[in-house]
């Protein structure tokens, strides 16, 4: 799980060197928020900390080459709906960018080492 932070703790200081602003807002004409490198990090672990669990509950629920499979299925398509509204902002690009990279970042961390099959 701390890859899955460091990876992102490099992606949002890569983007803050290079002047990428990444901001958050509720819309509706409400002030965006900057997003600071403690809250990438922190949801960063509590997303890795959820998606821990989950395996853990699919280890308990079922067999370890079913729970893999079923863990794989429901990370990828957590990945996409994550995905999915960063085609609706109004941004830059790197401003659009940059979460992607973040989310993609943490799949590439937790899905290999969360989706471990049984090797007996």
């Amino acid at each position: 799980m701390g890859g899955a932070v460091l990876a992102t703790t490099l992606l949002w200081t890569a983007a803050h060197t290079l002047g990428v602003e990444l901001r958050i807002g509720p819309g509706g004409g409400w002030p965006s928020q900057a997003v600071g490198l403690p809250r990438v990090a922190g949801s960063t672990l509590v997303a890795s900390l959820l998606a821990a669990a989950t395996r853990k509950g699919l280890d308990l629920l079922t067999d370890t080459d079913r729970a893999s499979t079923l863990w794989i299925r429901l990370a990828v398509t957590v990945l996409l709906v994550s995905l999915a509204p960063l085609t609706f902002v109004r941004a830059s690009g790197g401003a659009r960018a940059t979460p992607a990279l973040m989310h993609l970042a943490v799949a590439a961390v937790l899905i290999p080492l969360l989706a471990p099959r049984n090797t007996d």
